[in-house]
């Protein structure tokens, strides 16, 4: 049995996608469904059972023993969320509860965490995994300091020789963009975003840089196409020697509007770029650059290329969001 927490939303689907190619089973998702049409990621799938997060420690109890391997990615991934006490106990209680349940039940666990962790970037992108090096980032919202606090409890707990999971592996995503991401709203990527004006042939505005260094459009981050992401795990699962926490992007910034272009090439169009002022709220928040080092996945033995950025998006503009009668993966 495989668990999928946060199966429903985007990165988890498409997991959970994945694991039923791949005649992988019986899958279950843990998720909160509520009231949108979150519940259409995974509509195609053939789902042993739905399980609320409340439910989850009581569901393990009842079925440990039959779990192969959990994999955690579920969170309150808005970086906009102010509720810290809910953020806490969301993405670092939860994932503290089940790493002890994995620990103890001998369980392989594979969590998200995120690119969040690094903050401006001001102490670099590299993911080495000691407490020097994790004492120096500095997250800039309550999300990505909720994964950083449970690397480091991570941390702690192998340097004082607690029990951990036979197979354990944090991935620090980067920006992640592909299909089943419709219900995320304004959390969307921004290939999403751009996808419905460039459709009707308008100019998407993208931000204007506020430093003389950089032109506007060429604030960058490293976007990494989902379908990478699910490779990674999969060779994860096929790989159980390996264990830590690794970055999850391709290692090769873009800049913005390279992003947009490619996305208005994929529509056979021109590009159409407006301009705005970054909103005064994160501007000093705002990060120009994000590139993941990708050294120690790679000396953990990951060798597949990563799919260019003009590939990614010309297939997720073609295969998804061009496509109105299936979208979802």
């Amino acid at each position: 049995m495989y668990i999928v927490t946060g199966g429903a939303g985007f990165i988890g689907s498409n997991i959970v996608a994945a694991l039923e190619d791949r005649g992988l089973g019986p899958i279950v998702v843990c998720d909160r469904l509520r009231a949108g049409a979150k519940w259409r990621n995974v509509a195609a799938r053939a789902l042993h059972d739905v399980v609320r997060p409340d439910d989850l420690m009581d569901y393990l109890d009842h079925h440990r023993g039959a779990i192969h391997a959990i994999l955690h990615m579920g969170a309150i991934s808005a970086t906009t969320e102010t509720d810290a006490d809910l953020i806490v106990e969301t993405n670092f209680r939860l994932s503290l509860a089940l790493w002890k349940w994995c620990a103890h039940h001998h369980t392989r666990l594979i969590y998200a965490s995120s690119a969040a962790t690094y903050g401006d970037g001001a102490a670099g992108f590299d993911d080495v995994f000691t407490a020097e090096a994790l004492a120096r980032l500095r997250p800039l919202n309550a999300y990505g300091w909720s994964k950083h606090l449970f690397d480091r409890r991570v941390l702690a707990d192998l340097n004082q020789g607690r029990v951990a999971p036979p197979q354990w592996v944090g991935l620090k995503f980067f920006n992640v963009y592909g299909p089943n991401e419709y219900h995320k709203g304004g959390q969307r990527s921004v290939v999403a975003q751009i996808h419905p004006v460039a459709a009707r042939g308008e100019a998407f505005p993208l931000f204007r840089s506020h430093r003389s260094d950089v032109p506007d459009g060429g604030q960058t981050r490293d976007f990494v196409w989902v379908g990478d992401v699910v490779d990674v795990i999969l060779w994860l699962l096929d790989t159980p020697k390996v264990s830590g926490l690794f970055n999850l992007g391709t290692g090769h910034a873009r800049s913005f509007l390279d992003l947009a272009t490619a996305v208005y090439r994929a529509l056979d169009q021109e590009p159409r770029i407006a301009w705005r002022d970054t909103p005064e709220a994160i501007r000093d928040k705002y990060q120009y650059f994000t590139e993941a080092r990708m050294d120690r996945l790679r000396a953990a033995g990951y060798d597949r290329p990563f799919t260019s950025l003009e590939d990614g998006v010309g297939q997720y503009v073609r295969d998804f969001l061009n496509n109105t009668a299936t979208p979802y993966r």
